[in-house]
């Protein structure tokens, strides 16, 4: 009966919030509290509740003032650099712009942590984005494929835990699985560049003029194609005789961000640049908890940048939005996962899977991981799945003489789906920061997120790798 439950549970706050018939965060405290009843503990549900909470008040502080840290960053001009650089590259071809998203998201996700991936690359890419009119879940979703590949790196948490949870040494999971991991990203690549062909066809290559970035108002007029037959748009305020202006030169690109805006601390770049290097190094280093580190670093970040109070309120203010939304959104995700492992559902649910496997898969127990790791890191934590399933599995294919590296290696091919995971706090920063409903994001992410998890384990299984 737990295990009905369960996975009614699940589907019904999944259906519910792709069609848009409940929010995310009433769906994840809702849902789980009326389940909770018909369980038949909901005398239970605040004990489970607090238990929940209190597991994720680390992750939501860390996020809250991460968000306030790359904020301040994003402000005072850390990034612009990187933004121009990026927007060079991708001028205004949506193509190039998707490919760019993937790759700026993928370089970012080397420090291992999700939300900081989301937060540079959302806020580099977003106005750019925004500016053309182009889908912003082919943002979402190429970001959170791009940093789901690369969140099997040893410092990222799946391979550690792994490693942890089958008492075996990380960089014997991780190295070998390099070239299935990146066949996966080049798989991300593909379909970035798929997608963004499919942009370029809805909008035609664009043209933008720089002094036009920041106006409140644009219409997009047709003014012909290229001679390679690709339309071509000019991003205009509708002034003038004409109706359009005139294409930017050459050398000058679409500022993403306002290079005048009064938030910019120039001379205090460097510091700013060390200040971020050495929260990033502490964090990969693990020399405090990240909670603590961010908690510092944005204190230091708004009193040596803005070092007048009102200043000060003002960059917390402005940041204030995103910082509800996404507390709030990890703090509804505890209701969920508290009912869900304070009522054993979660544990019914793994074992009727195990159970369920027939003996003749034996023999291939890491590709049958391989394949568990996809619904299962999706609906129930990392650590619910590498400390309590993972365990299991690896029993199950000792048995049958498959090595429990080999279901460790396969037991991170799920990363991909898994980072949109309505359960994984920093998707909330992901579709916050892109004002992306969750729904939205989650109908156009699960299917090409289960493809690229796909990639990774048909290419381990070509390779000899599992």
């Amino acid at each position: 009966m737990l295990t009905i439950l369960g996975f009614a549970m699940i589907a019904t706050f999944l259906v519910l919030i792709m069609l848009k018939k409940m929010s995310p965060i009433a769906a994840l405290v809702l849902i789980p509290a009326l389940f909770c009843v018909l369980v038949g503990k909901g005398a239970h549900l605040g004990d489970y509740v607090i238990d929940g909470v209190t597991g994720l008040a680390p992750t939501a502080a860390m996020l809250m003032f991460a968000i306030v840290y790359f904020g301040v960053m994003i402000d005072v001009g850390l990034f612009d650099p990187v933004v121009r650089g990026i927007l060079k590259f991708c001028r205004a071809d949506p193509l190039r712009i998707v490919v760019g998203t993937a790759v700026l998201a993928a370089i970012v996700s080397l420090d291992g942590d999700g939300s900081t991936t989301f937060m540079i690359t959302v806020s580099a890419m977003y106005p750019l984005y925004k500016r053309l009119k182009m889908s912003l879940v082919v943002m979402t979703g190429v970001v959170a494929m791009a940093n789901g590949v690369m969140n099997t790196l040893p410092w990222g948490g799946p391979t550690a835990r792994a490693a942890t949870a089958l008492k075996l040494d990380a960089s014997d999971i991780f190295v070998p699985m390099i070239p299935a991991l990146a066949a996966g990203l080049l798989f991300v690549l593909v379909l970035a560049y798929v997608l963004g062909r499919r942009e370029r066809g809805r909008l035609g290559v664009l043209t933008l003029d720089e002094a036009l970035v920041e106006a409140p108002e644009a219409e997009t007029v047709l003014v012909g194609a290229g001679s390679s037959g690709t339309p071509k748009r000019t991003v205009g305020s509708g002034t003038g005789s004409g109706g359009s202006l005139p294409e930017a030169p050459e050398d000058e690109g679409f500022q993403g961000l306002d290079p005048a805006r009064a938030t910019l601390r120039p001379k205090l770049y460097w510091f700013n640049a060390l200040l971020t290097v050495v929260l990033l190094t502490a964090m990969i280093m693990e020399w405090l908890p990240i909670p603590v580190l961010f908690l510092l670093g944005a204190a230091l970040a708004l009193t040596v940048n803005f070092p007048h109070m009102p200043d000060q309120r003002a960059r917390i203010a402005a940041h204030a939005e995103n910082v509800l939304n996404v507390s709030g959104m990890v703090f509804a995700a505890a209701v969920f996962t508290g009912v869900l492992q304070g009522t054993g559902m979660v544990d019914h649910m793994a074992e009727w899977l195990v159970r369920n496997i027939p003996d003749a898969m034996g023999p291939h127990m890491a590709l049958v991981t391989g394949v568990l790791s996809i619904p299962l890191t999706y609906f129930m934590s990392n650590d619910g799945f590498y400390f309590g399933i993972l365990p299991v599995l690896a029993e199950a294919g000792q048995a049958h003489g498959v090595s429990a590296v080999e279901i460790a290696r396969a037991s991170i091919v799920g990363q991909p789906l898994h980072m949109s995971s309505p359960l994984v706090p920093a998707v909330y920063v992901l579709v916050g920061m892109a004002k992306v409903e969750f729904g939205d994001h989650t109908r156009f992410v699960v299917k090409w997120a289960v493809l690229t998890s796909l990639v990774v384990l048909g290419a381990g299984a070509v390779l000899g790798i599992l």
